[in-house]
């Protein structure tokens, strides 16, 4: 199968022309290659339904989340589109095909003592070295935007520093998922954040370039270093398995807690379609429709 190899640098080439983001292309690519490696391991055909659907089987024994086996076969799918559609294949041997079922997994959001710790763990010591107040503010300064607007993380690494108007106090999102673009406001403190990042950044190596978020020792900052930053400090904070991604659940849990309204949310979040919302919102949904039947007090006649 060393053609379907060779086959997947031209189909990589194509998903950065369409302008796919570098999250999509790594998640399809990575879905492709170790696909084609459990079909050369079992002397399979690659474009074979059956082996297709043992490569699925395998993912889930081997302990791949649900959501991962589903990323993986779609990679899949999406390869051999293109390969069909390039005219690599006379036909596309995977049309049809449904994806894997998708567990509704709940995911908790945070506490308000979880966050407030993740905040702690970004202070320091006022006789600490530049290098590592730098990040201590840039990684509060990313905290406090995603606990408050729920931006997603890949949207987050790519800020430039003028999508940034700290006196308006917004930010725009100039490629979210999808290619859509947005406005995203976000309040005071999360304002203070970012300046008192953005004031430190000027002294960085790299303080030239467009990028918002930079990283130490004259690097910039990419979407696996966002990942592994916030990771060191929710250990710091003693949070168990934290995800940068439970941030969004936990800005869309707070903002209807709040009494925030779901168009609005959508608007802010990003989100096209009201099941999106509910599969955020999910597991705090009975709390927050217990506090609103206090506040509303039917049963008063």
């Amino acid at each position: 199968m060393p053609e379907l190899r060779e086959l997947l640098i031209s189909w990589e080439l194509a998903l950065k022309a369409d302008r796919r983001s570098a999250q999509t292309i790594k998640s399809y690519t990575e879905g492709v290659k170790q696909y084609v490696a459990f079909a050369e391991a079992r002397k399979a055909d690659p474009l074979s339904r059956a082996t297709l659907r043992a490569f699925c089987v395998h993912l889930g024994e081997t302990g791949r989340e649900a959501a991962t086996v589903r990323a993986r076969q779609l990679g899949v799918r999406r390869f051999t589109s293109w390969l069909a559609e390039e005219d690599e294949l006379s036909a596309d041997p995977f049309i049809g095909v449904k994806a894997p079922k998708l567990d509704q997994k709940v995911i908790e959001p945070l506490t308000a003592d979880q966050l407030k710790a993740l905040l702690r763990a970004c202070r320091v010591p006022g006789e600490a070295t530049a290098a590592r107040k730098l990040r201590a503010r840039r990684d509060e300064a990313i905290l406090r935007l995603m606990i408050e607007t729920g931006a997603r993380a890949g949207e987050v690494v790519a800020i430039h520093v003028d999508d940034v108007d700290l006196r308006e106090q917004t930010l725009v999102i100039r490629r979210g998922k999808g290619g859509k673009g947005r406005v995203v406001p976000f309040g005071p403190q999360t304002g203070q954040a970012i300046d008192r990042y953005m004031r430190l950044r000027r002294g960085h190596a790299l303080a030239s370039r467009p990028e918002l978020w930079l990283g130490d020792r004259s690097k910039g900052f990419s979407y696996d270093a966002l990942h592994k930053t916030l990771r060191l400090r929710a250990d710091a904070a003693g949070i168990e398995g934290f995800h940068p991604h439970r941030l969004r659940h936990t800005a869309a849990h707070r903002w209807l807690a709040a009494g925030g309204s779901e168009g609005g949310l959508m608007a802010v979040a990003g989100w096209t379609r009201p099941d999106m919302l509910m599969r955020y919102t999910r597991a705090q949904a009975a709390a927050r429709a217990a506090e609103e039947a206090k506040r509303l007090n039917l049963g008063e006649l």
